[in-house]
């Protein structure tokens, strides 16, 4: 008997469970909840008391003179048959603030929950204060003094009882608030960010089992790693959710509001930035905000200033919605005019940049050979390039872009460097290089040495690249930075370990935020590595390596990893030769991978140079690359895949054809059908690396050279 019951104990507690599991499930499977369309009407002859709406530059909001209650409505109403908050989520917020005082707090959001019974408790004393005024002075204003102490006290109780999740702005911080472990409320503060600048400002914050982070318009995302992750057990039963306010006069939100979106289960910061550069795009934005000229009161003679409006708006993004059909857009930095057909903008007139010819701009000369370049951003400082120079003598330099010329800026000691890369964690900056050689022997092992390969640092007092972590690898020949679920990694692609040895591990590290350093992740088997490419489709994350020898032949395959529970496992073999590059590249919806082929070896035949390099193209229903073109080319070392317009190009680096390094390197173009077709020839000495990069509008493309102590910068001239 009494294994039966416990039997239907266990049951029991199993349907508890599975209960609770629907009702969270049920929570996170739901829209982006527009919160402020829920204190909104379409008509501007209906707005509550307290609620105004306001136009500042090219874009309305509304602002809110008192704390009124149609500011505030059930949770039940967006987060419907949910007892518990969502325990991840994203919170999307566009808003303008003027001025805040030094020491003034404003809730943007606040969820309260129902009145306690302390209520009743400040009620009785409240009744105690009045009947204590028909008392004797003295003794009266005394013990009114205490009750009125007590007063507060249970006043401030009950406030920090009810608040179960707040967002708030003051001077110098954003704060978020909830109702932790205990019933205590915690506090996250993000510092730095001074939003009060009179300017409109797109904040995404977003909370997660991990971490928490703040993306401001855009920029590299604030997080913070709380030592206790949000609750998964936040009740928020009989809970209000109050617009710009917490139900007082005390904290009310002083600025504009425009958009107000909470997105239950999802990090919304990558759909409202697709890259560090765009602007902020719009999620839910209510319609009585849209760009659409507002009707005038009935009786009014006079045109309010929206029917002032120009039927043509200008700006860098609109959004497109069926109140806008019919309305105009023209984007000054295309150059282009949109019509809006209700759900999406129609292209009316637009300016494509089109290739004309490639012109030399810059012979710039470097201390030695060099066998990789890599440009970047430095905010504040403008666009760098690294260069990996084979001296170890007079070591790697770094080029920073000034007067559309690069020139030196600073020597870094590095080791037979033949490759360098740049990365992002939050608004840190990063350069990591490839040593191939030069650390000191080990005493066991003379043929085995010790190499090192270093990350730098960029540090903003010095205005340098100063150096962070030595991690050891092995004729390291390439880096690849990547970052999945806001976890950041790094690839290294070991080449050889002694002189023979080339099957030996590449390796995967990860950034531990605690220690703040790079740890081992994951090892992959790997033939002679020479590069890695990491790219993401849909959901799915890959990475590609080039396997370039085995120590018998250079017919090896290369293998294509997808990500899987937390490890990257076989997708597909590719067999290569000498695969020294892969590129990944999309066009439209199609998504490609191309290969550099350096040359074919096996065993004591000689060498064949001139052979073909091959895109793949994905096919979705196979769910592999399949081959889509070959193209010949000498020792290819590197592919570079750009972008002008509409037209899409491709140039490989072309080094050796047997007998001389001095050699053509081909700018294709993308020809739809006929795939790319080549149509400049540009002349290179040992062409290691192509890099394309813009600047002020103008486009260019640098090359590395293995061979001469030069590069090149071609500047493309466009019509």
């Amino acid at each position: 008997m009494s294994s039966l019951i416990f039997v239907q104990l266990l049951l029991l507690g199993l349907r508890v469970i599975s209960t609770t599991t629907d009702t969270w499930r049920h929570c996170t499977d739901i829209f982006p909840l527009d919160l402020l369309s829920f204190v909104l009407e379409r008509d501007t002859s209906k707005l509550a008391p307290g609620v105004h709406m306001k136009q500042a530059g090219e874009m309305r909001g509304v602002h809110f003179s008192s704390p009124h209650s149609s500011l505030s409505f059930p949770s039940s109403q967006v987060l419907a048959n949910c007892d518990l908050f969502p325990k991840e989520f994203s919170v999307v917020v566009t808003l303008r603030v003027s001025h805040l005082a030094q020491k003034r707090n404003e809730y943007i959001l606040s969820l309260i929950g129902p009145k306690t019974e302390e209520k009743s408790t400040l009620n009785d004393y409240g009744d105690l204060l009045e009947s204590n005024k028909k008392r004797s002075a003295t003794a009266g204003e005394q013990r009114g003094k205490t009750r009125r102490n007590k007063e507060r006290k249970v006043k401030s109780n009950e406030e920090r009882g009810r608040i179960i999740l707040g967002l708030r702005l003051s001077k110098k911080c954003l704060h978020f608030l909830f109702k932790g472990h205990g019933g205590v409320v915690e506090h996250w503060v993000f510092r730095g960010t001074k939003l009060a600048d009179n300017q409109w400002h797109t904040l995404v914050l977003t909370i997660t089992r991990e971490y928490v982070s703040l993306t401001v318009d855009c920029q590299a995302p604030v997080q913070i790693v709380p030592t206790r992750p949000f609750p998964s057990d936040l009740n928020i039963q009989g809970s209000r959710f109050h617009i710009g306010n917490r139900g007082r006069w005390k904290g009310l939100f002083s600025g504009m509001l425009r958009q107000l979106v909470l997105v239950p289960g999802m990090d919304v910061s990558h759909q409202i930035c697709p890259s560090p550069n765009s602007q902020p795009a719009t999620l839910s934005v209510p319609p009585l905000l849209l760009d659409l000229p507002v009707k005038k009161k009935e009786g009014d003679s006079h045109p309010t200033s929206y029917e002032k409006e120009e039927r043509v708006s200008v700006g860098l993004e609109r959004s497109c919605s069926e109140l806008l059909q019919g309305q105009l857009w023209f984007n000054p930095l295309k150059k282009g005019l949109y019509l809006c057909d209700g759900s999406e903008w129609i292209t009316v007139l637009e300016d494509h940049k089109r290739l004309d010819y490639v012109m030399e701009h810059q012979v710039l000369t470097t201390s030695s050979e060099t066998h990789d370049v890599e440009v970047f951003q430095v905010p504040g400082m403008g666009l760098m390039a690294a260069m990996a120079h084979r001296s170890k003598a007079s070591g790697s330099a770094v080029y920073l872009w000034t007067h559309a010329q690069f020139s030196l800026y600073q020597n870094i000691s590095t080791h037979e460097a033949l490759a360098w890369r740049h990365f992002y964690i939050g608004k840190k900056i990063f350069l990591v290089v490839s040593n191939s050689g030069g650390g000191p022997y080990n005493r066991l092992n003379k043929e085995l040495e010790n190499e090192f390969s270093v990350i730098y640092k960029w540090s903003k007092k010095r205005k340098q690249f100063v150096r962070f972590q030595s991690l050891q690898t092995y004729c390291a020949r390439d880096w690849e930075a990547f970052v999945i679920n806001r976890q950041t990694y790094l690839a290294v692609a070991n080449h050889r370990q002694g002189n023979n040895n080339h099957t030996i591990n590449s390796v995967i590290y990860k950034w531990n935020r605690l220690t703040k350093s790079f740890e081992v992740h994951q090892m992959l088997r790997t033939s002679g590595a020479y590069d890695w490419e990491f790219f993401t489709v849909g959901p799915y994350h890959f990475l590609v390596v080039a396997n370039a020898f085995d120590g018998v032949t250079t017919s090896v395959d290369s293998v294509i990893y997808v990500w899987v529970n937390g490890q990257f496992q076989v997708f597909q073999t590719i067999q290569t030769f000498c695969a020294t590059d892969w590129e990944m590249f999309k066009i439209g919806s199609r998504v490609f991978l191309v290969v550099a082929n350096g040359n074919r070896l096996h065993g004591n035949e000689p060498s064949r140079y001139a052979i073909n390099s091959t895109i793949y193209e994905l096919d979705m229903k196979g769910q592999l690359f399949v081959r889509f073109q070959d193209m010949v080319t000498y020792s290819a070392v590197d592919w570079e895949f750009f972008s002008l317009g509409e037209e899409h190009f491709l140039i490989v680096a072309n080094s050796f054809n047997g007998e001389s390094y001095s050699l053509n390197s081909i700018l294709y173009r993308w020809q739809g059908y006929e795939g790319f077709v080549p149509i400049h020839w540009l002349p290179t000495i040992g062409c290691s690396d192509w890099e394309f990069f813009s600047s002020k509008g103008e486009s260019y493309l640098i090359y590395s050279s293995a061979k001469a102590s030069l590069s090149k910068v071609f500047k493309l001239k466009t019509y």
